[in-house]
């Protein structure tokens, strides 16, 4: 006989609960067996570290804010704008880094398949931008 989870529900947090590997605030949601989700924010003209995950992938939907995200798998490389609504993905191993506008923050709810392992899971790589982060 099948174990079922039991229900959870949440709301995100007023504060945030922890620092992601990438520098950017963490805000800890619900999460399943194969995956957890997380609000994340980066502070008006806030620019990430860059960072590729070993074992996860992740999807993105941008709530608010504007900037950018860079992302690059082996010769393949690409920026795009990120505004309210704009949902993307970052397949394991990729190398990724974001930006916010000078003007707001950038919020970010995203998705971690299978579940977050912990900090060791992101490892630093080169990206195009000075990180704010200290």
């Amino acid at each position: 006989m099948m174990k079922l989870s039991e229900f959870a529900t949440t709301r995100i947090p007023a504060l945030p609960t922890e620092v992601a590997p990438d520098g950017s605030a963490v805000r800890i949601l619900l999460g399943l067996s194969g995956g957890t989700m997380a609000h994340f924010e980066l502070p008006a003209g806030g620019t990430s570290r860059a960072v590729s995950h070993r074992t996860v992938e992740e999807v993105w939907l941008v709530l608010s804010g504007r900037g950018e995200l860079w992302r690059k798998q082996a010769a393949r490389e690409e920026i795009v704008e990120l505004e309210a609504g704009v949902c993307v993905s970052l397949p394991r191993g990729t190398h990724f880094q974001f930006r916010a506008s000078t003007h707001e923050a950038l919020t970010i709810v995203a998705a971690t398949i299978p579940r977050w392992p912990g900090d060791e899971e992101a490892e630093r790589v080169p990206g195009p931008w000075r990180s704010s982060i200290t």
